[in-house]
């Protein structure tokens, strides 16, 4: 059953996501309405259009972020499927798996791994899932640590988190500042894979898994957008379309390269000449599709892998709706076939 917060949460974004259908939402991207909200983000300083912003329902943090996450043995934790998606983090010889299921109601989780500092994302509109070291350079102020919340706004249907330090907005699929007294900073993205928990079970028996603080606070394992990548249109997004996939398809996205999924499920298996690897096997359920997510159609595993130093070892990948990918990278032509 769904809490009454779980319910309020989803008739917004339903009710949004009815009105962008039937007509174009209300322009209500004005910095000025905003600034009660974000007395300390600096809106002079941007890099978009103010008019691409659009509210997701819920407010500033009303999607909570995880800031002191809990975890199990990988051996100990059994409500899980197999065949649910995680995102699958190992740095420093210390692994740690991180459930959409959980994902799915907070979207980000600040945590420190092998004494890294990460930010692992999750933004269930444009199936991104993204791990960010949460360090940067400051030009005046030198190595400033980041944590990061929501900002309950969307920009082409995509996460715009906020760090808690400046409450600069960032796009999450890019991991970039596009508003405020960090523009134009980037975060690192570090290579991870979205993968079963079979998988990660099975490749890392040491590691730990992420559960819920309170396992009532939210649905967990409960999908709220069931059936969502069967849709014809995208949630809350106004920009042009890719032309060659449908929209809520799947695009595995490595060193500025695309690939559909459907052209790598029929692959099985992609070598490039630079000797860069790629390879589907089933056994991962969508996220998105049926209302308990370990029912989900079975949409596989990808993963991405070059020989280096006679080893394999992990490439920077993503799995992307096509129509996000091709909002933030026209100029990655999709190959299909």
């Amino acid at each position: 059953m769904l809490s009454d917060m779980d319910k309020k949460t989803l008739l917004l974004r339903v009710g949004l996501f009815l009105l962008c259908i039937g007509q174009v939402v209300s322009a209500s991207a004005d910095p000025s309405i905003w600034q009660h909200e974000w007395p300390d983000t600096d809106f002079s300083k941007s890099s978009i259009d103010f008019k691409e912003i659009l509210s997701g329902g819920p407010p500033k943090d009303g999607i909570p972020a995880i800031d002191n996450p809990v975890f199990k043995k990988v051996s100990e934790v059994t409500h899980i499927e197999a065949t649910e998606p995680v995102i699958g983090v190992v740095l420093g010889g210390v692994a740690k798996a991180y459930p959409l299921q959980v994902l799915m109601w907070h979207e980000i989780v600040n945590d420190t791994l092998a004494d890294i500092p990460i930010a692992v994302t999750f933004c269930p509109l444009c199936n991104s899932s993204l791990v960010f070291d949460r360090r940067i350079n400051h030009p005046e102020k030198g190595e400033i640590l980041l944590d990061f919340g929501t900002t309950g706004k969307l920009r082409n249907s995509d996460l715009v988190m906020y760090d808690r330090q400046t409450e600069s907005w960032w796009q999450q699929f890019l991991g970039r500042a596009i508003v405020g007294e960090l523009l134009g900073t980037e975060l690192k993205m570090l290579p991870v894979r979205i993968e079963s928990f079979a998988k990660f079970k099975e490749r890392r028996p040491d590691g730990l898994v992420l559960v819920p603080r309170d396992s009532g606070y939210r649905a967990y394992g409960k999908n709220p957008y069931r059936g969502y990548d069967s849709l014809s249109t995208p949630f809350l997004y106004r920009g042009e379309l890719p032309r060659n996939v449908a929209p809520l398809s799947r695009v595995v996205v490595s060193e500025g390269n695309a690939w559909s999924l459907n052209y790598i499920r029929q692959s099985k298996r992609i070598e490039k000449s630079d000797g860069l690897i790629i390879v589907w096997e089933k056994g991962q359920n969508s996220a998105l599709d049926a209302s308990e997510i370990g029912a989900g159609v079975d949409i596989g595993n990808i993963t991405v892998q070059r020989r280096i130093d006679g080893k394999m070892q992990d490439v920077l990948y993503t799995v992307d709706f096509a129509f996000a990918h091709y909002a933030f990278h026209p100029e990655i032509e999709i190959v299909t076939k």
